[in-house]
């Protein structure tokens, strides 16, 4: 079984770049700082991967320091740089949830948004209202 369970917090904003070929998918690669259980200025980072509507969403919401918990599986794999090989560890993304609220700069954005929508029309008195 080849089962991984994360919760941690984003390193930088997410970046999502599209494969080649007739049908491009979205793939995002990102670290999770996780904390240590014994010493919590202590943490690893964790190299993950999201494909298609998941590294999408996680691009349009997810900025860095958000906290998620992801669920994938470990992904080994090497390529060649400079006549040495490289060994990489990634988790590939297969479920993803958003654990924190949205930000006050978006709640302060759909805030102005509101009152930017109200303008021109005047308030009414009690007085004003037939019924």
């Amino acid at each position: 079984m080849n089962k991984v369970q994360l919760v941690g917090r984003t390193t930088k904003d997410i970046e999502v770049r599209y494969t080649t070929g007739q049908n491009p998918i979205a793939v995002a690669h990102f670290n999770l700082a996780i904390s240590r259980r014994k010493n919590k200025d202590e943490a690893d980072f964790i190299s993950c991967t999201a494909f298609g509507k998941t590294a999408e969403n996680m691009e349009k919401y997810v900025k860095k320091g958000h906290r998620v918990g992801i669920v994938g599986h470990i992904q080994t794999g090497s390529y060649e740089k400079d006549g040495h090989k490289v060994y990489t560890t990634d988790v590939i993304v297969e479920e993803l949830e958003f654990l924190e609220p949205k930000h006050d700069e978006q709640l302060q954005q759909s805030a102005s948004d509101e009152s930017a929508s109200d303008e021109g029309f005047q308030a009414l008195k009690d007085d004003d209202i037939p019924f």
